[in-house]
């Protein structure tokens, strides 16, 4: 035992100095070095994949990282609902390196890479913008549309009651797919009009929509889908429902459904498709993004109506 009591020149036990070495060992490692980053671009895009699997969306579709170095740390996540160049800029000057997005920075490659203010200008602009501004691009586009998180979106912003079924469901998936199909309560003694709703429509979105049918029509189906309607108008009718809600819908589309008997409230592509940017937002800090670390670009203000301007 005597050995171990043993003191040094400056007065310290052995056993004191075996102590001390133990404890600095034991020692957490974020106590004796800067922690390291919670992600790189990379294993923020692993994680966000498996939000939003790549098996999921379209063949020819974009998703997950298409501009960037998967090896650097991530600094600040800009979200948005379109990668543009102004987006991309506003992204990098708010201290994000990343912008995560709904829709991709392109489908086809761009075929030239200039710096320009849209891809009108320079096909390759964004490209471009974003490794000049640093800000690493990643979207998950239809593999979001498809998913539990954004299928509650708009029934529930429209106080529909979804049944948890789609008109496409996803191949293999009873909880994914294009088209949800919902019920709509009541309205007092009657059931809900297509004129409700799409007054609906204008209160919670700020913007008119496209109205195709009698607007005293009864409504007791209605089906819900973001962005262009596609092939979900002919599923929605096939499926015997009274109305489709919808980003878009070609015009002569919507003059057979709706010579068909189905009704159409057309919202516009970007207004029924901007609250999926919150489900965005809502996924980063899910998957572990600190709060204060997100941002949300808005991009409500693209375009306006005639009528919701004051001059």
């Amino acid at each position: 035992m005597a050995l171990f009591n043993r003191r040094d020149p400056q007065g310290t036990s052995s056993g004191e100095e075996a102590s001390k070495r133990g404890a600095l060992v034991k020692r957490p490692a974020r106590a004796i070095a800067k922690a390291a980053p919670a992600f790189t671009v990379g294993s923020l895009e692993a994680a966000l994949l498996k939000e939003f699997p790549a098996q999921d969306a379209e063949e020819w579709d974009r998703t997950g990282l298409l501009v960037g170095e998967a090896a650097l740390p991530v600094e600040r996540v800009a979200v948005a609902l379109d990668p543009t160049v102004a987006a991309i800029r506003e992204a990098a000057r708010g201290g994000a390196n990343v912008l995560v997005t709904h829709h991709p920075a392109f489908l086809a490659p761009p075929t030239s890479f200039a710096p320009g203010s849209s891809v009108a200008t320079s096909p390759g602009a964004g490209v471009w913008a974003a490794i000049q501004n640093r800000v690493a691009l990643m979207d998950f586009h239809t593999a979001l549309d498809v998913s539990p998180q954004a299928a509650r979106v708009l029934p529930g912003m429209l106080g529909l009651a979804f049944t948890g079924r789609f008109v496409e469901p996803l191949s293999g998936s009873r909880r994914k797919g294009y088209g949800q199909i919902c019920d709509v309560p009541a309205a007092g003694d009657g059931p809900r009009t297509l004129a409700q709703l799409a007054a609906r429509c204008t209160a919670v979105f700020g913007r008119a929509p496209r109205v195709w049918g009698e607007f005293d029509r009864s409504l007791r189906t209605v089906v819900t889908a973001t962005g262009s309607a596609g092939t979900c108008g002919r599923a929605a009718l096939a499926a015997g429902a009274d109305c489709l809600v919808c980003g878009e819908v070609k015009y002569h589309e919507a003059l057979d459904l709706s010579g068909a008997g189905l009704a159409i409230v057309e919202l516009g592509h970007d207004v029924s498709e901007l609250p999926l940017v919150a489900v965005l937002a809502e996924a980063l800090a899910r998957v572990g993004v600190a709060k204060d670390a997100i941002m949300v670009i808005d991009q409500s203000g693209n375009w306006a109506a005639p009528e919701a301007l004051r001059v």
